[in-house]
């Protein structure tokens, strides 16, 4: 089994790497045409594309929402952002965008993943703009009392949470709740809260169950699809930025025209919003 990491192929999995259960961040890697992922993530993703065919458009799309929702965040004078369950690094990542548009912007990734921690410490070691931590989203206080996240982000001024593609793998819905309000309760007025989130609808259908199965398979243990006012009630205490919490591809797209051309027949299957928090 090879890995490659910064551009340097390695023969077998970096330690603590398990290349023989689906990884949910390596899957995502696959559907966005990446190359940082095993035979296990690329079968799991199949079985998730033979299921739902627009699978990869979602995560492209989902991706596309992500520097549209970083680049607004810019506009209302966001320069700290914390990036929950951030993933493999990709293309247009959310220091790369934010840099482009902010010199002095500043971002901590963080992931439990140990293949996403090393390959993001490999490539953004020499960085001063970015921080990677280990984290997981269910552990709201261990991420926010890190010594590095404080070190560079400053809770006093507005911080931009992100949490995008994350919160559909917790699955209760109470638990979803109190982790999104432990990030809340520690911000400042003015800071921002950014979730896309799976809902269900045609897009799976009557397989619906097979879908969670596959997931339930893999690091993650499960999956949550929530419907639109299950999503909305993550966004308690935030004041929804228009158009409010719609489907991904719909929130704020860069060509509308584009965009109705080539909407999916097979119905919402992922929704997203930024609010702000005011007081």
């Amino acid at each position: 089994m090879r890995f490659r990491i910064a551009g340097v192929t390695l023969e077998k999995a970096p330690p603590g790497v398990d290349p023989l259960t689906p990884s949910v961040a390596r899957m995502y890697d696959y559907f966005l045409g990446g190359k940082d992922h095993f035979a296990v993530d690329r079968e799991a993703a199949e079985a998730i594309n033979a299921i739902s065919p627009d699978a990869k458009e979602l995560a492209r799309a989902n991706r596309e929402f992500l520097g549209r929702a970083v680049r607004h965040l810019i506009d209302q004078g966001v320069r700290q952002f914390l990036d929950i369950g951030a993933g493999l690094p990709t293309r247009d990542n959310v220091h790369e965008v934010a840099l482009r548009h902010a010199p002095d912007c500043r971002v901590v990734y963080v992931d439990n993943d140990p293949m996403v921690l090393v390959h993001a410490r490999a490539i953004l070691a020499d960085n001063p703009h970015t921080v990677v931590a280990e984290g997981d989203l269910r552990e709201p206080a261990w991420i926010l009392g890190d010594p590095d996240v404080r070190a560079h982000l400053d809770f006093t001024q507005p911080v931009a949470v992100l949490m995008v593609a994350v919160l559909h793998f917790v699955t209760d819905d109470e638990e979803a709740r109190r982790h999104v309000a432990g990030f809340r309760d520690a911000l400042a007025p003015g800071s921002h809260l950014v979730i896309s989130h799976m809902s269900p609808g045609e897009a799976f259908g009557d397989d619906l169950t097979a879908g969670k199965e596959i997931y339930s398979k893999s690091s993650a243990g499960g999956l949550a699809f929530r419907t639109h006012d299950e999503v909305l009630s993550l966004f308690d205490g935030f004041t929804l930025a228009e158009p409010g919490l719609v489907e991904i591809a719909d929130w704020r797209p860069d060509d509308p025209v584009a965009r109705a051309l080539t909407t999916s027949s097979s119905g919402a299957i992922g929704l997203a919003g930024v609010g702000r928090l005011d007081s």
